[in-house]
């Protein structure tokens, strides 16, 4: 019996958090060919807080994960956090990039640097922002995006401390309906630890907008940087 050769694979990079849960989610968007390896920083005792933003925004723990995963020389790393890369602003983002590129990525990228390259790819400037943070994060998102010349026209958080990638669908999308409004461009649903591949062409479709989240531009922006296209059937961030 003759059998097809393998696909050959390129490898993508991915450091996250240490509680981050949603690894299956992430290999969703990728064709055949890619492959994901991912490392987690090291466990600390922490609640999902403004503390726990700075310390896993600490360019160090993030240039340590990608030498970790070199081994096996992805074309890409992914630093995949949104809160860890926007607590700084953008100065703490562009230091997560130096130190992912000093360690040896041969290209690099943050969620929350995605995020802005995802809004300039589409042309938006005025977002609605939905978190599952405690209010102070979901301040700091906001502030990040002003930084980055995006206007956040509502924003709202589930206020977790914990056990965020729980969340069912339909919490997260009740929470898109409430906080999008007429003059948001599109709606972005904030952190890698919150489960939302089955729900954004669902809220395209009803909102008529596009609805980006954090594992979505995350993984289109990694994607593209080595020339592959992801796959999420009806994400109009992926057809354009």
């Amino acid at each position: 019996m003759n059998h097809p050769p393998p696909l050959e694979q390129v490898g993508v990079g991915v450091v996250v958090p240490y509680d981050f849960a949603l690894d299956r989610e992430l290999w969703r968007w990728l064709p055949d060919d890619v492959s994901l390896h991912l490392t987690r920083m090291p466990y600390a005792p922490m609640r999902a807080t403004v503390e726990m933003a700075v310390h896993v925004s600490d360019p160090e723990l993030v240039a340590r994960g990608v030498a970790d995963v070199s081994a096996v020389s992805p074309l890409v790393t992914a630093y995949a956090c949104t809160s860890g890369s926007f607590i700084g602003g953008l100065a703490g983002q562009e230091a997560l990039m130096a130190a992912m590129m000093h360690a040896g990525a041969p290209a690099a990228l943050t969620t929350s640097g995605a995020l802005l390259v995802a809004l300039r790819h589409l042309g938006i400037t005025r977002i609605a922002t939905a978190t599952p943070y405690v209010a102070e994060l979901t301040v700091g998102l906001t502030s990040y995006l002003a930084e980055g010349a995006i206007s956040v026209t509502a924003a709202a958080g589930l206020g977790l401390i914990s056990d965020i990638w729980t969340v069912p669908y339909e919490a997260t999308a009740r929470l898109v309906r409430e906080i999008d409004t007429t003059d948001a461009e599109a709606v972005f649903i904030s952190c890698t630890n919150l489960p939302t591949y089955d729900v954004i062409s669902t809220l395209e479709a009803e909102l008529g907008k596009p609805v980006l989240s954090a594992n979505q531009v995350t993984m289109w922006l990694a994607l593209s940087l080595i020339g592959r296209k992801p796959v999420g059937p009806g994400q109009q961030l992926l057809e354009r």
